[in-house]
């Protein structure tokens, strides 16, 4: 039976993961590439975070959170039995800048991520301006990144095991616009530390933008994302933090050559419960295809 308590001690008592589990897509990445394609991805991300709001207690004062990573993914497009197939891998690294919670240091630990494993399939593929592409994606998260057991601790592994499943779509609109969308559902493994139980609800997460192609190379977009649920208990006791956020993002894109991409977004987070509220987020990402 879960009960539900609201000192901020239990709040500081859970293992923080960052980044979350949630599968961030971009603008066109759901576009099927010719069988044989790969991609090499390299990202750059920074985030500046400066409340944090706890369920039952409010926002807590004097708290910051500064985070940069990095992650290198690879896919590799390929059929089976006629069906257009992606098959990727991708690993997070970084570490924090600065970290506060009420005024105190938490413990931190930096450096390589959990390593994520995914495969794509579409059972929908069009090229049309007004055309339907939807693919339907597996994600596995194992726990290999760094990762501190202490209480409170902010880590860049989780220390456990995510499932996280996803549908994307891309809708051709005509005129040189598309919606690009995504739904994806992750789901944590419970696990315990020192002889404490930590667990996690399934946290969902909702991304919808609005894409214009000035050209086939360059395109601009606008959109949302939001997450939903991942309550997080210690010892079947909510600990008041969750992953509930409401996010705008702007996205700009263009290939330098024809196998080299660029990529942009920066976002600002308009709601948050239960966790550190985004001031602002920026990635770059840059992908080349061979």
């Amino acid at each position: 039976m879960r009960h539900w308590m609201s000192p901020i001690a239990l709040a500081t008592s859970v293992l923080f993961s960052v980044p979350a589990n949630a599968i961030d897509i971009m603008p066109g990445d759901y576009t099927v590439l010719p069988d044989g394609t790969n991609a090499l991805l390299l990202y750059g991300q920074y985030s500046q975070s400066s409340k944090l709001k706890v369920d039952g207690v409010g926002e807590v004062p004097d708290s910051k959170l500064g985070l940069g990573i990095g992650i290198a993914r690879y896919l590799h497009y390929t059929s089976i039995g006629g069906v257009p197939v992606g098959l990727q891998a991708f690993l997070p690294f970084g570490g924090f800048t600065e970290a506060r919670i009420g005024g105190a240091e938490p413990l931190t630990k930096s450096g390589i991520g959990d390593l994520t494993l995914g495969i794509t399939a579409w059972p929908l593929s069009s090229a049309d301006p007004t055309g339907t592409t939807l693919g339907v994606t597996a994600y596995v998260s194992l726990p290999t990144g760094a990762f501190r057991d202490e209480p409170g601790a902010i880590n860049i592994g989780s220390g456990t095991w995510t499932f996280t499943p996803q549908i994307g779509l891309i809708q051709g609109l005509g005129n040189g616009f598309f919606f690009d969308g995504a739904l994806d559902v992750a789901v944590r493994s419970d696990h315990t530390e020192n002889g404490i139980e930590f667990s996690r609800d399934a946290s969902v997460q909702v991304q919808a933008y609005l894409r214009y192609q000035f050209s086939a190379t360059t395109n601009v977009s606008f959109g949302y994302s939001g997450t939903f649920g991942g309550k997080d208990f210690v010892s079947d006791t909510y600990a008041g933090t969750k992953t509930r956020s409401d996010q705008l993002r702007l996205f700009g894109s263009t290939f330098l050559t024809p196998t080299l991409q660029v990529q942009g977004m920066i976002g600002t987070d308009l709601n948050t419960e239960g966790g550190f509220r985004n001031d602002f987020i920026g990635t770059v990402r840059l992908m080349k295809l061979f």
